[in-house]
């Protein structure tokens, strides 16, 4: 990044301890890399130095990334001096964890509220991704892979069309295959499977680097195995001669196996290896088979046959076809490749992303049966590209879509609002367009969806717009509300809930437009949300993330409402049982306990004091909070 002109600070450790071995940093580093002292060895006990760390947040930047774990100490230390500092920068933050862990107090707290906070974050794998959102994060995590140094093979992709070897070259029928082993010699590491697979071939032998607990191991094991002159132990590589090393293997053996409490969160080496033109065999072991599957051979971790058997074949005829998925995977991997990715991410939490005056727009229907309700939605809008998400998977559906020229989707099955959103998203079209969700029981002119889409490109700030909504009497309908929480809870339960404040509160989805940008940091719908809440959740995230929303109140719409079910008791179980999940995920099952307290009083009170159909539908819901929401809905649903 600073060869592209970037203007970066980097704050790191002088001293560190890597695999056991101390690393210092180099004395004739750049300029704008400051060395610090660290407190600590354990990385998420260890703690920087605090002016270099204070008088750097006191200066004017446009994002911090701050790579160390959410849960990490030195995070919280980050982010407590950023507070302290009054910095406005968005920060961003990475992890590699891919077990899920819940930690001791308070670094579990420390965790989510950084994840909370976070306007990004990267991650080396895919669970570590989901582990966080999980955990808290309102984004989408941002998959960046570990960077490789492929410079000494930038024709590589010539060379592997060309089929040359590597320096071994082809292994002929009747000579050895060398494996090369990369790593900690422990157990996770899967050498002694390696030892086993190379027992069960004659044709294997193997090339052991690094050092570790078991070293001494490895020989007594080896003469056990009868292969004491098939195994060489060569210690810790310098990472400079690296390339020697690959140069003098047939193929990368990456057997390791998991444990409670460790797996591997990327096999940089894999990709190391692919970048040099060997192939790749690894275990099924966390993200190797992401890192290394289509690129190279993965068998189940510990089976030592199927480790022997792809390392024949990995070093037979298929040699040729892998090595050239490995230079196309480690391509991925190049530090080209890496700080793209990077510069898209900080200039997405920075919101420094140059603003498209114009995208495209997409509208999105999901249907639940009633053709005629559907076809009075869609005729004012069919000169647009329309999607139909066919809930019910009507024949009529699919005819009056044919008949109006709308792409139709059938899912086979009623997935629900927010799946079958996503459903359509990722449809080719959608991507880097702007949608109009409108509900089948909302009509909305072509000319008003424009103005509407012209209004949301206005401000780079709005991640969701939404027209004033009439009845079909003609009467106004409310379509901004705060977002629930425990607090409001309260508020509504006394009868003061007109008076809370829905500036910084949310547009409801039947006539929402949803900006590019805003759905590629936020990502989809939460498919948890069966129906109702599925935009409240989305937009509370993109809240978070510091996006806005507006009504455009000289833009209207008509909204019948209740076009999704007619049994109001139904309607009212699902409505509230979305409003159950939504306070679970965000506040926590004790603020959940809370707002339901607050709901069943103030219902209760209501049932008290109302009569007639008012009175019968508070006691409706305080008996639907007396039971709990989720419970209720799940008997409508005919589940147990």
């Amino acid at each position: 990044m600073a060869r592209r002109g970037e203007d970066i600070r980097l704050i790191t450790a002088r001293e560190w301890h890597a695999g056991g071995v101390p690393v210092s940093l180099d004395t004739d580093a750049e300029p704008w890399v400051l060395p610090t002292r660290t407190f600590g060895r354990h990385p998420a006990l260890f703690l920087y130095s605090l002016l270099p760390l204070w008088r750097a947040l006191g200066a004017d930047w446009d994002v911090i990334d701050i790579h160390e774990e959410p849960f990490a100490l030195a995070t919280a230390e980050i982010l407590l001096l950023r507070w302290l500092r009054r910095q406005r920068a968005p920060y961003l933050l990475y992890s590699a964890q891919n077990i899920a862990k819940r930690y001791p107090a308070p670094f579990r707290w420390f965790e989510r509220a950084a994840l909370r906070g976070a306007a990004g974050l990267s991650v080396c794998n895919s669970a570590a991704g989901e582990i966080c959102v999980a955990k808290g994060f309102p984004g989408a995590p941002t998959l960046i892979p570990l960077g490789v140094d492929d410079s000494s093979d930038a024709d590589a992709g010539s060379r592997a069309d060309a089929g040359a070897g590597a320096d071994r070259g082809h292994p002929t029928a009747d000579a050895p295959i060398v494996v090369g082993f990369v790593g900690r010699l422990v157990e996770e590491k899967g050498v002694q499977v390696l030892l086993e697979a190379v027992a069960a071939q004659s044709k294997l032998r193997v090339r052991l680097a690094g050092s570790g607990p078991l070293a001494d191991e490895i020989v007594p094991r080896a003469e056990s195995l009868g292969i004491t002159d098939r195994v060489e132990l060569v210690g810790a590589i310098a990472p400079e001669r690296m390339g020697e090393f690959y140069a003098s293997i047939d193929v990368l053996a990456v057997p390791s196996v998991p444990t409670p409490r460790w797996t591997e969160q990327f096999g940089r080496v894999a990709v190391e290896a692919m970048a040099s033109g060997v192939p790749v065999v690894s275990s099924d072991a966390g993200a190797l088979p992401d890192v290394v599957g289509g690129a190279g051979l993965v068998v189940p971790h510990g089976d030592a046959t199927a480790l022997a058997g792809a390392l024949l074949q990995a070093s037979g005829p298929e040699r040729d076809a892998l090595r050239a998925a490995g230079f196309a995977r480690a391509a991925d991997c190049s530090w080209d490749a890496v700080t793209d990715q990077y510069q898209r991410l900080y200039r997405a939490a920075a919101r420094t992303t140059t603003d498209v005056v114009h995208r495209e727009l997409q509208i999105v229907v999901v249907a639940y049966g009633g053709p005629d309700m559907l076809r009075r939605a869609l005729e004012p809008v069919a000169e647009l590209p329309v999607t139909v998400v066919d809930n019910s998977s009507m024949p009529e559906i699919r005819d009056l879509c044919a008949e109006l020229g709308v792409r139709y989707l059938d899912p086979g099955a009623n997935l629900g609002f927010g799946a079958a959103v996503n459903l359509a998203l990722r449809e080719p079209g959608h991507p880097g367009a702007d949608v109009l969700l409108l509900n089948p029981d909302a009509v909305i002119g072509a000319a008003d969806v424009q103005l509407l889409h012209q209004r949301l490109r206005a401000d780079p700030m709005f991640a969701s717009v939404g027209p004033a909504q009439v009845d079909e009497s003609g009467k106004s309908a409310r379509v901004r509300w705060p977002f629930p929480s425990p607090f409001g809870a309260w508020v509504d339960a006394i009868g003061l809930g007109r008076m809370r404040s829905d500036r910084q509160g949310f547009v409801i989805g039947s006539v929402l437009l949803l900006r590019a940008e805003a759905l590629a940091q936020v990502g989809g719908f939460d498919e948890r949300f069966f129906l109702y809440a599925e935009e409240t959740d989305w937009a509370y995230r993109a809240h978070l993330l510091g996006w806005r929303h507006e009504v455009v109140d000289d833009v209207q719409a008509l909204h019948v409402g209740a076009g999704t079910s007619s049994d109001p008791r139904r309607r009212d179980a699902m409505f509230f049982a979305s409003q159950e999940r939504y306070l679970r995920k965000h506040f926590g099952a004790g603020g959940w306990a809370s707002a339901r307290l607050a709901a069943w009083l103030g219902a209760s009170a209501r049932a008290f004091v109302l009569r007639g159909e008012r009175g019968a539908a508070a006691r409706r819901r305080a008996a639907l909070y007396r039971l709990g929401p989720v419970r209720v809905e799940a008997r409508f649903r005919g589940e147990t």
